[in-house]
């Protein structure tokens, strides 16, 4: 079949969604489909060649569409981008002969719900809008991430037969390349080989609200108490995040021999920093949508990567995790966060079998295997 995947991102893209949607298309092509990706032309700081910066063979093409490069004047700017790329993708596909067009964009599809019947819509959040009630009206099929959003949309009485719940996934080979030990790996990375490594890869915020990693930072010196050689490390922070990180640090009174931060990198690069720790936290709080809607693409990279989890006890993460493969804490709060991270950093042989449960389980969660389960869904529906 011909896919067509519309995206409203910049691609490349030092984001977590822009890993997702190119390892989307290489799965959707790699199961057999001619695939291509239709983003807008927008001013990047990134200069690399897409395939070259996410590690993935040239097996889909991408078009690039005019739009109004706004984004940085704020919400006002980005609808106008929106809006400008959807009217693109709308001239783009109207009379295309592609037997599907899949986005996570709603307002390119809006444009599309006028005159197409083949449109898939991959959601992402509970906002619930004018746009979003008529693209989940005229879309032939809703792929949700989370059963807790599937949940959402039959509570807005949408028919429950055209959703299918697919969790994101990862790449089985993204440690592949990575066959030196753990203290070897450190020295590489100037990193404390004695050190027990705690590690958390993501942003400090995103969409100007807290991701937990404020909470990690606050309940480490009750960390240091029980485990002194422990080492925070913070990867993918922005550089404009830095100062607000460090002040954090500053007021907490952890010594900056005590904790690493590591600003955005490529995602290869980050990987080995992950190999690298002995414990891994995601911390998350209690929000609607981190409990209901997320399934973020570093829960599937620890799984991978052979070390233990720490992670908030959340309904959308205990559709992947279990007792058996992760250590749950509750949400915010920091004292048993840090009594988590404590008991596995004094327990390597419990962290270990963790570990190794969820890699085990991770194996269900490849990219191809997403792919395939979509497609098997879209046929089942036409």
């Amino acid at each position: 079949m011909e896919i067509f995947y519309i995206a409203n991102s910049r691609i490349p893209t030092e984001k977590a969604h822009g890993i997702q949607i190119m390892n989307m298309c290489n799965a959707f092509a790699e199961v057999g489909n001619t695939v291509t990706l239709i983003v807008p032309k927008r001013k990047n700081p990134i200069k690399d060649d897409p395939y070259l910066y996410y590690g993935i063979p040239k097996t889909f093409s991408i078009k690039y569409l005019p739009t109004l490069d706004l984004v940085e004047l704020g919400m006002i700017g980005f609808l106008i981008q929106s809006i400008t790329f959807g009217i693109s993708a709308f001239f783009t596909t109207r009379h295309s002969d592609a037997e599907i067009i899949y986005s996570r964009d709603e307002v390119s599809l809006w444009f599309l719900s006028f005159f197409k019947k083949n449109i898939y819509w991959e959601v992402h959040s509970n906002r619930y809008n004018f746009v979003i009630r008529r693209v989940l009206n005229r879309c032939a099929g809703v792929i949700a991430i989370t059963a807790g959003i599937k949940r959402l949309l039959i509570e807005r009485h949408h028919d429950e037969r055209k959703i299918f719940v697919s969790p994101d996934g990862v790449n089985l080979n993204i440690f592949k390349n990575i066959t030196v030990s753990k203290q070897t790996l450190r020295q590489k990375l100037t990193l404390p080989t004695l050190a027990q490594i705690v590690g958390y890869v993501g942003k400090y915020r995103a969409m100007d609200k807290t991701k937990g990693v404020d909470m990690l930072i606050r309940s480490f010196p009750q960390i240091l108490k029980e485990v002194p050689n422990a080492h925070l490390l913070l990867v993918g922070i922005n550089k404009d995040e830095v100062d607000e990180v460090e002040s954090l640090f500053k007021n907490t009174g952890i010594p900056k021999n005590s904790y690493s931060i590591v600003t955005h990198i490529c995602h290869s690069k980050a990987m080995e920093y992950l190999k690298a720790s002995d414990v891994l936290v995601m911390n998350y709080p209690n929000q609607e949508y981190y409990a209901y809607c997320l399934s973020p693409l570093k829960l599937f990279e620890y799984m991978m990567s052979g070390n233990p989890i720490v992670t908030s006890d959340l309904p959308s993460i205990r559709e992947i995790l279990s007792n058996k493969s992760a250590y749950f804490v509750k949400p915010d709060d920091k004292k048993e966060l840090a009594l988590g991270v404590v008991n596995l950093l004094k327990n390597p042989g419990k962290g270990a079998k963790l570990a190794q449960v969820a890699r085990d389980s991770v194996q269900e969660y490849s990219w191809q295997k997403r792919a395939s389960s979509i497609i098997n869904f879209i046929m089942r529906n036409k």
